[in-house]
C-alpha cells in the first residue's frame, strides 16, 4: 500500500490550498458542510501518524472526502468522479489503497465532532442569516491550521458571534453583549469565548477564496498540483 510520491512532505501552506480547493468541491458535488468538517478531521488525523508527500496531498484529500461522505452522506459521489477533479493524476488503485490505509491508521473510527457539529447546535438560537455568514468564517477557520489549537465547540461559537456582530453592524444597531448562544441547562457546560480567537476570526491569517466563475473545481489545478 506504498505510495511512490516525491519525498516533499506537507506543510501548512499546502494543506491551506488543498481545504481552500476542498471547499468549492464539496459544493460542487452538493454535500454537506459537515461531510466537508469530517474529511478535514479525517485528513488531519491521518497526518498526525502518518507523512504524506506532497505529490499525493490531493489524493489524501479526495480519499478523506469519500470517507466522510460514506459516513455522514446518503450517497456517496463515485470514484471516477472524484478522480477527474484531480485531473486523473491518480488511479483507482491508488484511492483505494489509501482509503484502506486511512482507516487502518484511524483504527476505523472516522466519527468525531466537527465545527459543523456545534454550528448546527447553537444554530438554534440565532437567525438564518448569521448562521450562513458564521459558516462562511467556518470555512475560512477548516483551511487556517492555526485555528486547529482552538476546539471545535468554541471556534463555532466566535463565529456565531462575530456573524452577529457583523450583521446588527451593518443594519445600524449596537454590537451585542456576549450574551449571545446561551446555552440552555441541559445542554453541555458553556465553553468561555476567547478573545485571541476572535480577533483571529476578524482578522484571519488565511482566506479560502473561490472563483465562482469556475463550473468545475477541477480547473484550479494542474495535474495534480495546486496552480
Amino acid at each position: 500500500m506504498m505510495m511512490h510520491c516525491v519525498k516533499m512532505y506537507v506543510t501548512a501552506e499546502s494543506r491551506c490550498k488543498l481545504i481552500s480547493w476542498l471547499i468549492p468541491v464539496h459544493r460542487y458535488l452538493r454535500l454537506s458542510f459537515e461531510c466537508c468538517s469530517l474529511s478535514v478531521n479525517i485528513m488531519d488525523r491521518f497526518l498526525a501518524s502518518t507523512p504524506v508527500a506532497s505529490d499525493c496531498f490531493q489524493l489524501l484529500g479526495v480519499t478523506a472526502l469519500l470517507l466522510a461522505c460514506k459516513q455522514v452522506e446518503v450517497f456517496s459521489p463515485r470514484i471516477s468522479q472524484l478522480l477527474s477533479l484531480c485531473c486523473d493524476a491518480f488511479s483507482r488503485e491508488q484511492l483505494c489503497n489509501l482509503e484502506c490505509l486511512i482507516l487502518l491508521r484511524l483504527n476505523f473510527r472516522l466519527a468525531a465532532p466537527t465545527i459543523a457539529f456545534f454550528l448546527d447546535f447553537y444554530a438554534n438560537h440565532i437567525s438564518n442569516v448569521s448562521h450562513r455568514l458564521a459558516l462562511r468564517v467556518c470555512e475560512l477557520t477548516l483551511a487556517d491550521y492555526a485555528f486547529n489549537k482552538y476546539t471545535p465547540s468554541l471556534t463555532a461559537r466566535c463565529a456565531l458571534a462575530l456573524a452577529n456582530q457583523l450583521l446588527r453592524t451593518s443594519q445600524g444597531l449596537e454590537d451585542p453583549a456576549n450574551q449571545l448562544l446561551r446555552i440552555n441547562p441541559e445542554g453541555p457546560e458553556e465553553e468561555p469565548m476567547d478573545q485571541s480567537l476572535t480577533a483571529e476570526l476578524t482578522y484571519g491569517h488565511a482566506s479560502s477564496q473561490e472563483d465562482n466563475s469556475l463550473s468545475d473545481p477541477a480547473h484550479s489545478w494542474n495535474n495534480g498540483h495546486i496552480n
